[in-house]
């Protein structure tokens, strides 16, 4: 548990994507991958885009399969084969070539190490990314969209983390870099939401948004959460 000035925190939920990697990094490594099927990653992202204007879906990957398939003019099944080949299967092997954000892993092993409970929320699946840098083995929950049945910022989605977590909203701190999904909807649910922009020109002015933290390095959110001078900006 942690006491800081944002009240009592028992459990710490992260997103993964450009929150525990640098996302300019990964962009670079897939650029190649993501011009080549340029076409399916448009229909992919429009896609994407209409599925978070509903809350909760029964059949997330049949529902994403059929309307892939609608816009490729396809069948549902060569939809959901590209799908797993471009984007599940083929983003994978980007994953194991990128190391996670400088001080992210010594941050959660010291939550892990003061009884925080740790889980991870991703609109893409967890175990896409293997042992997500060695910080899987330190959670309590991984899950993703395709396992919920919505994408954020769902309030069916932050509800379900909330439910499988085993913690009151009100004391779950999520984080993640992008703040209409991992900040606005979080906090809808009651959570209280730290907001990732890594660059510190980024950050100037940030402070007056929703989150209740916005920090640049996880050394200055490790200081500012537990009080000390061990972690350095």
């Amino acid at each position: 548990m942690i006491l800081s000035n944002l009240g009592e925190i028992k459990a710490v939920a992260f997103d993964i994507d450009g929150t525990l990697y640098h996302e300019a990094e990964f962009n670079s490594l897939i650029f190649t991958h993501f011009v080549r099927h340029l076409v399916f990653f448009s229909h992919f992202g429009l896609v994407r885009k209409e599925l978070r204007k509903k809350d909760f879906y029964e059949d997330f990957v049949g529902t994403q399969a059929e309307m892939m398939a609608k816009r490729m003019h396809c069948s549902k099944e060569k939809a959901q084969e590209k799908l797993d080949k471009i984007v599940y299967s083929g983003l994978k092997n980007y994953f194991t070539k990128l190391e996670p954000c400088d001080g992210a892993l010594d941050f959660i092993k010291r939550l892990k190490e003061n009884g925080i409970k740790i889980a991870l929320l991703s609109d893409f699946p967890p175990e896409q990314k293997g042992d997500i840098w060695g910080i899987k083995q330190y959670c309590d929950l991984c899950i993703g969209s395709e396992e919920i049945g919505g994408l954020k910022p769902s309030e069916h989605v932050f509800k379900t983390l909330q439910q499988k977590i085993g913690v009151p909203a009100e004391e779950i701190l999520y984080i993640g870099n992008n703040h209409k999904y991992d900040v606005e909807g979080p906090k809808k649910t009651g959570m209280k939401a730290a907001w990732f922009v890594p660059s510190k020109k980024h950050l100037k002015g940030k402070k007056a948004e929703m989150a209740d933290i916005a920090f640049c390095s996880y050394r200055t959110l490790e200081k500012t959460l537990f009080g000390n001078d061990n972690s350095e900006k």
